[in-house]
């Protein structure tokens, strides 16, 4: 079982109570499962752990990292032994990151009722986690990054009014990817344009479908919020630049990692509000009874150095999108 390490984050009850003047405050254990390493989970984490230690040293309840902040490497054994730990340690809330990390640990909870807080899970009722996006109705809550589809295909033919055929890269085995390529299909299906499907469950095969992609002769490729392409994308970038085929994705970290153009949320504040839903629960909110929480994703992100390789111009997109962010290649953000 990887593990990534931190620090376990306390205040002790009688300086928190010094610091109110009030009441002690309570210790709250806290399980944090993230499904693989990529630069959006990372970031992700890494908000949810600033934001808990903040309120821990405001002097608030106690927000403790049982154990550690456990990654699953993509691998359902390992989630499910990570999940098995957690309940054992008697933490108070789960937080899982990605819809497969939530979908195990909403098993795992089911006799148990520990309070689920996930977070980036793009399709909540699609995945089975929650009854409704207004009343999960039952354990389990959070924050989803669901993907507006349509508006990152707008973009692409801002870019290149003349598109012919579009690639459409994902992972079958990602339930976060199967609406917005259904999505992508009716869009593409409305305008007549020409789509390929290309899929991938590990870098390897994902870089077989880009190369696939790449001898179809598309103009163009778009990748919904899929981590296991966002994992590759490291690998595969070079490809559709030396290709001249801009890749159009459903998260800024893909941009960071070498695509033409990332669209979708702020993941540092999708960490931030995570945990404050995390308080929330842990204070007295029904996760049954509490809404899951979506964000505005009109942000473009676009990694300037593979624009200039690629010969695009971008310049329409701020008239498209909230805004627009400029990124140059990188494995993490700062």
């Amino acid at each position: 079982m990887k593990k990534r390490v931190f620090a376990t984050v306390t205040v002790s009850m009688a300086a928190a109570a010094m610091i109110t003047g009030s009441a002690m405050a309570a210790d709250y254990k806290v399980g944090i499962i993230q499904f693989v390493d990529d630069a959006s989970l990372n970031q992700i984490e890494a908000n949810i752990e600033a934001e808990l230690t903040k309120k821990s040293e405001e002097g608030e309840d106690n927000y403790i990292f049982e154990g550690n902040v456990y990654n699953g490497q993509a691998d359902s054994t390992t989630l499910n032994q990570i999940a098995t730990q957690l309940i054992s340690d008697g933490v108070d809330v789960i937080i899982p990151i990605a819809t497969p990390a939530a979908q195990i640990v909403q098993t795992a909870t089911e006799d148990n009722q520990i309070p689920v807080v996930f977070s980036a899970v793009s399709d909540p009722v699609g995945a089975g986690l929650v009854e409704s996006m207004d009343a999960p109705g039952a354990n389990i809550t959070g924050t989803s990054d669901a993907l507006n589809t349509n508006a990152i295909l707008d973009l692409m033919f801002v870019a290149n009014p003349d598109i012919k055929s579009v690639g459409l890269l994902y992972s079958q085995s990602e339930d976060s990817s199967k609406q917005p390529i259904a999505d992508a299909k009716a869009y593409l299906e409305e305008k007549g344009i020409d789509y390929v499907e290309k899929t991938g469950t590990n870098n390897t095969e994902v870089a077989q479908a880009a190369d696939a992609l790449i001898a179809a002769g598309v103009d163009a490729v778009f990748t919904p919020t899929d981590n296991t392409v966002m994992t590759a994308e490291l690998a595969i970038y070079e490809k559709f630049i030396e290709a001249g085929i801009p890749h159009y994705c459903g998260a800024d970290s893909f941009a960071l990692n070498g695509a033409f153009c990332g669209y979708g949320v702020d993941y540092a504040k999708l960490g931030v509000e995570t945990a404050d839903m995390v308080v929330e629960v842990l204070q007295g909110a029904d996760p049954a009874a509490t809404p899951v929480k979506t964000f505005d994703n009109g942000i473009a992100t676009v990694n300037t150095e593979t624009a200039e390789a690629l010969g695009i111009d971008y310049s329409g997109f701020a008239e498209k999108c909230t805004g627009v962010v400029e990124t140059v290649t990188a494995e993490e953000f700062e």
